[in-house]
């Protein structure tokens, strides 16, 4: 076996533990940076392709298709796609005409959900059940299975039920919602948009007819900083994209950059290394490297591991680098 090909299955070994996060620690900030900057941009075309898709799906209106965003982005990844179908089934428009009633967003939203049947009734659920019975006959609106749902090891303040009652308040009572989301330019910006207030009920309550506490449901500081890395920068990405705005582009490169970096099991194996993503920025480009090369093992075409694989000479090893 050649020495390269050798130098290619140490770096494929190393991939399971992204062991070129030694070779990226001992980069110059500036090489480092040209790195990021291209994983970056990689990262974002890629998930503009998949608004692009949403943005046909939704015959090309940019309102229901921030919604749709907004929903996935909420579910997380538990129940990404589960927020996806209700966001179908009870569209934006819907929403909007219904929503001089706070009371009717919430019901139509969390009605549909099919996750009031798997708790006890109190009389607000009753209320809403009632509500909804009314307004999915006006609008031909029929309920998901409460089974479509992954709710098993789920926080209380990450519930379904609760982030639909913070998504209903967010679309009562915010107006031009799409034209404020893109005019963030700040973790502050996008703090004060999304973190309203849930109806009184949800003070004392994370599920249905189990009483809490009393705390204000808002929508917390992490919620939202996820919300502005993969919501509010996508979507400013995309539409500037669409429209050639450049100046809407830089906004949201230099959102990203004003963001920390995302908290999660695969940005601590890479910072293992060392300060490897400080910003939102650098660990969106870690995780565009970790998901499109490391977790499939594709060295030879990423840029990292090209440069590992250019810079050592027949005579060197590896060992060092991963």
């Amino acid at each position: 076996m050649d020495e390269r090909k050798r130098n290619i299955n140490r770096l494929k070994a190393g991939a399971s533990y992204f062991g070129c996060g030694g070779y990226l620690s001992k980069l110059d900030t500036l090489h480092r940076l040209d790195i990021y900057n291209k994983l970056g941009f990689e990262g974002l075309s890629r998930k503009n392709s998949d608004i692009n898709h949403i943005f046909e799906e939704c015959q090309q209106n940019w309102q229901q298709t921030f919604y749709t965003m907004l929903m996935r982005t909420m579910g997380g990844v538990d129940n990404k796609e589960a927020f996806t179908e209700l966001a179908r089934r009870v569209p934006y428009a819907i929403l909007l005409r219904e929503r001089e009633v706070a009371a009717n967003v919430e019901a139509l939203l969390i009605g549909a959900s099919g996750l009031l049947m798997l708790y006890p009734h109190d009389e607000y659920i009753l209320n809403l059940k009632r509500n909804f019975s009314y307004l999915s006959t006006k609008y031909s609106i029929t309920a998901m299975e409460a089974s479509a749902w992954r709710l098993k090891r789920i926080y209380p303040n990450n519930h379904p039920i609760l982030r639909l009652s913070q998504v209903a308040s967010f679309i009562t009572y915010t107006r031009e919602m799409m034209d404020r989301m893109l005019a963030c330019t700040s973790g502050d910006d996008v703090y004060n948009l999304f973190s309203c207030q849930t109806l009184p009920y949800w003070q004392t309550h994370y599920i249905p007819a189990s009483t809490s506490p009393s705390v204000a449901k808002r929508t917390g500081r992490t919620k939202t900083d996820l919300l502005a890395i993969n919501l509010v920068v996508q979507m400013q990405f995309a539409y500037s994209s669409y429209t050639g705005n450049e100046r809407l582009y830089s906004r949201a490169l230099g959102l990203l950059e004003s963001l920390p970096a995302e908290k999660n099991s695969i940005i601590a194996q890479w910072n293992s290394f060392g300060p490897l993503a400080r910003t939102a920025f650098d660990s969106q480009a870690l995780l565009q490297l970790s998901f499109e090369y490391c977790r499939d093992r594709r060295c030879e075409e990423c840029i990292v591991g090209k440069q590992i694989l250019d810079k050592t000479t027949p005579t060197e090893s590896l060992e060092e680098e991963v």
